[in-house]
Formats: structure tokens, sequence, C-alpha cells
């Protein structure tokens, strides 16, 4: 058992604690703030606080797990073994840095509590973050600094037994869109036809033509190929439905469609399925809880697993919202912009609420790399795209996280603007998943 002396525990330290031994590092550990009982012990210990004893494994504490309220830290980060740091410059100190404070400040995302820009989709803009302006965002440091702590305590303490992470890979899917042609209604239908004929796009008009009289397959419809794509390299696939009514930015096919709601069931057979709460339903509480309701009732059990549709994500509303129904395991957190790690870690934790001060229940499933965000973001063409995605692999697996990749049905029909990327989604799937 590791003990850990400190001046006062707090809900901060307590949630950072467990994030980092039992989680992250498999290894047990008890709290004091008694002096006499920490020097006394002679198991494996750190003191964190702001003095040494004596020639115990210290480490240094910076103020933040111990205040309450949220206030602007400009935290000033550093290079150090390899990577970056910051909470500290304290070079005599084996951790010159408070790495506890740092992971806090990334993993409770502070910063998106203290004033901050938001795009044109009311999103957290990537360009205010600490990982983007300093240039780690492809790096899970709160993972890599829980390695470097293993590491040292198991030279002063090797009877210290750690539990052994494994790597995961998990593949999600956004069906946004379920079929590019079918189960659109009369009046979408007439409208796009009527649109293809405007701008002459007979190209368009053939198609949709072709599979609606069910002389072609709907090219969205790349469900089948996923399926083998899974049982060929084993692994784990959610996906995450949107059922919201019709709109601007929801576009699915009508959440009363037999075809739709066979589709899901068949899916369900398989795989994981969550819902994926649609655009409007970030102004109205009531139409998420009517969507949650509607995919509870077709799948015959409770709907635990969300995520965001266009990763709108606003803290701490949006985590307390899918709480009050009963949402266990959220997808959302990663950027839209960018690549890379939103909490600059690569395992599940949980949220905790920064305005309530309080650890909560609901689990956090960070993922890294989206198939948008390649492509109209970044501009990144096919050809190119594995050379930013292979790295965040090697990243994950070098920490044994987990790798989470967040693509569309669509994305891997070849239709049109997706034509390369279903070679990116396979090249991505046997990176990860050997």
């Amino acid at each position: 058992m590791l003990l850990i002396y400190t001046s006062s525990i707090t809900s901060r330290i307590k949630y950072t604690f467990d994030l980092f031994f039992p989680d992250l590092l498999g290894v047990k550990y008890n709290l004091t703030t008694n002096k006499e009982e920490f020097i006394a012990y002679t198991g494996p210990k750190i003191n964190y606080s702001d003095h040494p004893f004596g020639r115990e494994f210290f480490m240094y504490a910076a103020r933040l797990l111990f205040e309450k309220g949220i206030e602007d830290q400009k935290p000033a980060v550093f290079d150090w073994e390899g990577t970056k740091a910051f909470f500290g410059t304290h070079p005599k100190y084996v951790f010159p840095f408070d790495p506890f404070a740092a992971a806090f400040y990334l993993v409770s995302r502070y910063e998106e509590y203290l004033p901050h820009i938001r795009d044109e989709h009311d999103r957290y803009d990537t360009r205010e973050s600490l990982a983007w302006q300093k240039n780690f965002l492809d790096k899970p440091l709160v993972n890599i600094w829980a390695i470097k702590i293993k590491e040292e305590l198991q030279k002063r303490f090797p009877e210290l037994v750690f539990a052994q992470r494994k790597y995961k890979y998990i593949s999600t899917i956004d069906i946004d869109n379920a079929y590019a042609f079918l189960e659109k209604g009369l009046m979408r239908t007439a409208g796009a036809y009527a649109r293809s004929l405007v701008s002459m796009d007979l190209e368009d008009f053939a198609e949709r033509t072709k599979v609606l009289l069910g002389a072609a397959k709907d090219p969205y419809d790349t469900f089948d190929y996923q399926l083998e794509l899974q049982k060929n390299y084993k692994f784990k696939t959610i996906y995450f439905i949107l059922l919201g009514e019709y709109g601007m930015n929801d576009k699915n096919v009508p959440a009363d469609s037999k075809k739709l709601r066979s589709l899901i069931k068949s899916l369900a057979d398989y795989s994981e399925v969550g819902i994926h709460p649609s655009y409007a339903s970030n102004r109205n509480k009531g139409s998420f809880k009517k969507e949650v309701s509607i995919l509870s009732k077709i799948l015959k059990r409770e709907v635990t697993r969300s995520r965001q549709h266009f990763l709108i994500l606003k803290l701490p509303a949006t985590y307390r919202q899918l709480i009050d129904l009963d949402i266990t395991d959220d997808y959302t957190m990663g950027y839209a912009l960018q690549v890379g790690f939103r909490a600059s870690i690569c395992t599940p934790f949980y949220f905790y609420d920064l305005d309530m001060e309080q650890a909560t229940l609901l689990k956090i499933h960070p993922f890294a790399v989206m198939d948008a965000t390649l492509k109209y973001y970044m501009k990144v063409s096919p050809a190119d795209a594995i050379s930013y995605i292979k790295p965040l692999i090697e990243e994950v697996k070098a920490v044994n996280g987990t790798f989470i990749s967040l693509w569309h049905n669509e994305s891997l029909s070849e239709n049109r603007l997706w034509a390369g990327w279903k070679s990116v989604y396979e090249q991505m799937v046997e990176l990860a998943a050997n």
C-alpha cells in the first residue's frame, strides 16, 4: 500500500490521486495529513507538500489542488525529459513541477471554464487551449507523467506492485446520415431531384434513381463492409445514432423509418450503440430527452453512451445534462479543428465538475482523430492522412492507453467528396488493431 502525505485532503486531491494511482497505475493508496504517521510508516510513501521532511520521496505541491473556485492560472510550460511540464520550476527535485496539479488542470478542462472564444458552432476554440499554444496537443502528457512517476516509485520501492495496463483500440462511428438517397421521404427526395436538375448534376440524378429503383446500393450503406473489417481485425466498435428532427444541421433519415430502426437493431447485435444528440438538442433539453427515449425503445434497453453531434460541448452544462438523463459514458472529448488529445490523456477518466467542486460518475472517453478533422479542417489529402494518424497511435501504444477513432459511415462510401478515405480507415484499423 502506498501512503501519501498531504497537508489537507481536498476533493481535487482525492480525484487526481484516484486518477493516477488506481486508474492509470493500478496501485492502491491511502492519504494522511498526520506527519508523524507518515514519518513512522516504513512502506512505500510520497510526501506531497511544499517542503520535504527528510530524504523521503518528495513531490512539490503547487496550490491548485488545495484551492476552490476558478482563477486564471497562466501556467508556464517548459521542456522536461523529452516532453512538456508546468506548475513549477524546482530543479533540485526529481519532479521539478507538480504533475498532479498539471494533470488536474488538463483533465478537468480548467481552461474551458475561463473566459474564451467559441467558434461558429458554439464550441471551445482549439486555439484557445494551452496544448495548442504550447505545441503538445499530440502528446498524452498525463499518461506520460504517470509512467515517469511509476518508474521513480519502482526505483525507490521495488516491492510496490503495479497492475499492467493493456493497449486498446476502439472504432467509433457516427451515423449522421444513414443513407444518401433512401428513406428521405417524398418532399426531401423531390427537392434533391430539383437541385440536381438546376445544377445540371446528372450523375447525382442518375445515381439517386438507380438506388431508389433498387438497381444499386445506397452509397452510405457501408455497414456490411464495417462488420467484415471488424471481424477480420477483431476490434470493438461503437455506433452513435442521430435521431433528431430534420433541421439545418440534423439531416438523418426520419426516426420512424422502419429501415433505420432495423439497421439500428442489427448494429446492436454485434456492436454497442449510443445516442448522438442532435445539433438542435443543445438549445432544447426536451429534444435530447426525446431522442434518448426513441433509441431506448428501439433497442429495448437503457441508453448509456453518448457523443454530441458537431462535438458541441459546453462545460459543465453539457455533462450535467448527460448525467440528468442517466448517460454514464461520453465520447465527445476531442477537437474538430485539430487531431490530438484535448484533455492530454488517452485513457477514460471521470468528469470533475469544477463549479460544484466534485467528481462525478460520468466517464469520459477521449478520442484522438476524426475523419472530418483531417479532411475539412486540416485540409489533409487521403494520401497524407495516415502520416497524421500513425504518430498518435504510436503515442497511445507507448503508454498502453486506449486509441479511439471517430469516423462516419458516409466517409467509407468512396462517394465523391470521400473518394480515397475508405483506404485511410483500413490503414488506420490495421495499425491500431494490431
